[in-house]
């Protein structure tokens, strides 16, 4: 059995398995906080590998390699979800700190089983059905009289995993392709939704939670394009009865850090709950500048069971457009226009290589006019971008 070693008024290091821009974004509020981020990355080249001083380069699926980056640090966390579930309860076991600990995690890791306790506990959700065959599929659709959307059980992330069927000829083909790949699969209904929503939370061993204002989503290809704090037009008391949601659902299911519970509410102003994310999560970058408290510092604090910092806003309204990459790889050549076009802006870059589609950073504007700061991230992330012909 491994032991965790703690040496007497050391200063605690956390462990992130992952190396992308969370875990980028998680070492710069770690440097403030006085404390240690060490980093699992998978390449030197990685987001977070790049300026965290402590890395070890291994593959979240192996076990030693998991066992090297939690020894001796205080707590062990994540950037994204992957591990395996049987991993970490070996980890646990032999006396790491995981957090959140893997019987809550799982229900980030696994949409069957995220769906089937949400359900169990009342909590609204799409109509959806484990698939096993075509026929299985064939059966859901008639049931829910409309269309489906296809989702591969584990895995998917910004829209990777999740198909929206045509019809259900396509919805078959989805399914079929899903199958012939022994991909577990589930499906749920097309929801007639009004927007997305996300409800951000914290939650520490000691139980203390903390809850940001509810912001919207906006998506494009299922990829988060845009996100608005506080949601626009949102009436106080649906915000309050999502904030607390996710602070219910952050204590029933264990979670220890933060917890991005995703929304759909409906055009008849229902909210369901679509995902949950247990790490930091995109529709909360914008609270690096306008939250008291960012996500990633809240993170840390709540993994290390330290008192939570406030989550109220910064200025009246905040909107974060990510930046995606374009034809021209040659981003930072526009930077200094869009510094010296809106000195208030903010920019960061994740060290990605740019490639089109892929998120390489993001971009908030803050203000008092929705419709102006909008326009503000709107014009930094077009112009960084850069001209689609290029």
């Amino acid at each position: 059995m491994m032991a965790v070693r703690k040496t007497p008024n050391a200063t605690p290091t956390v462990a992130m398995v992952g190396g992308g821009q969370l875990a980028r974004m998680t070492h710069q509020a770690a440097i403030a906080l006085g404390q240690t981020l060490r980093v699992l990355a998978e390449s030197p080249a990685d987001p977070a590998a790049q300026v965290s001083p402590d890395v070890m380069i291994g593959s979240h699926t192996d076990l030693e390699a998991l066992r090297r980056v939690a020894d001796s640090a205080t707590v062990l966390t994540f950037d994204h979800e992957h591990v395996p579930s049987e991993l970490l309860e070996k980890l646990v076991a032999e006396g790491v700190n995981v957090a959140p600990p893997p019987h809550a995690l799982v229900h980030a890791q696994d949409k069957l089983v995220m769906r089937r306790r949400l359900e169990a506990l009342g909590v609204p959700v799409p109509r959806y059905a484990e698939i096993r065959s075509v026929d299985e599929l064939d059966d859901f659709a008639r049931r829910i009289a409309g269309p489906v959307v296809v989702k591969a059980v584990r895995g998917g992330y910004d829209g990777r995993g999740v198909r929206m069927a045509r019809d259900p000829s396509h919805a078959r083909e989805i399914a079929t392709a899903f199958l012939a790949d022994a991909v577990p699969v589930m499906a749920e209904e097309q929801v007639n939704l009004r927007r997305e929503l996300s409800a951000l939370v914290a939650r520490s061993p000691f139980g203390q939670g903390a809850a940001w204002p509810v912001v919207e989503t906006v998506q494009s290809d299922g990829i988060c394009v845009l996100v608005i704090a506080p949601a626009p037009d949102l009436p106080d008391d649906v915000g309050a009865v999502a904030q607390r949601l996710a602070l219910e659902l952050a204590a029933e299911l264990g979670v220890v850090g933060v917890l991005a519970v995703e929304l759909f509410e409906t055009v008849d102003g229902k909210l369901l709950v679509n995902e949950l994310a247990m790490r930091p999560h995109n529709s909360a970058h914008w609270t690096i500048e306008g939250a008291r408290t960012s996500q990633f510092e809240q993170h840390l604090r709540a993994v290390l069971n330290l008192p939570l910092g406030s989550p109220s806003m910064t200025a009246p309204v905040v909107v974060m457009a990510n930046l995606l990459g374009g034809p021209d790889p040659d981003v930072y050549s526009r930077y200094e226009h869009v510094m010296a076009n809106d000195p208030g802006i903010k920019i960061h870059f994740y060290g990605k290589d740019v490639q089109p589609g892929r998120k390489i950073g993001h971009v908030t504007a803050l203000g008092t006019d929705l419709d102006e700061v909008r326009a503000r991230a709107h014009h930094a992330v077009t112009c960084l971008r850069g001209p689609v012909d290029a």
